[in-house]
């Protein structure tokens, strides 16, 4: 499916007008979560952002133990509307 069509074909409008309100809610998604912010679409899902400790792993190519550095990343829980 592409997304852009279906939201042109819901919303009844051009699909020029429909990719810039996507562009737009995509770009105010990821600003938000790149500050730390939760991002909640209400029955859709949230976008949170979470911080992942160092812990250790082996590199499957050589299989020697490495140390994966703590950092962050962007988890996405889907919401009740998304339940199939």
């Amino acid at each position: 499916m592409e997304l852009v069509a279906a939201m042109a074909a819901k919303a009844e409008m051009p699909k020029k007008e429909a990719q810039r309100a996507l562009d737009a809610a995509t770009e105010a998604i990821i600003e938000a979560v790149k500050r730390g912010e939760n991002v909640q679409l209400i029955g859709f899902g949230t976008f949170n952002v979470i911080e992942k400790p160092e812990h250790k792993g082996i590199n499957p190519a050589t299989k020697e133990q490495i140390t994966i550095p703590a950092r962050k990343v962007v988890r996405f829980k889907a919401g009740a509307k998304m339940a199939l």
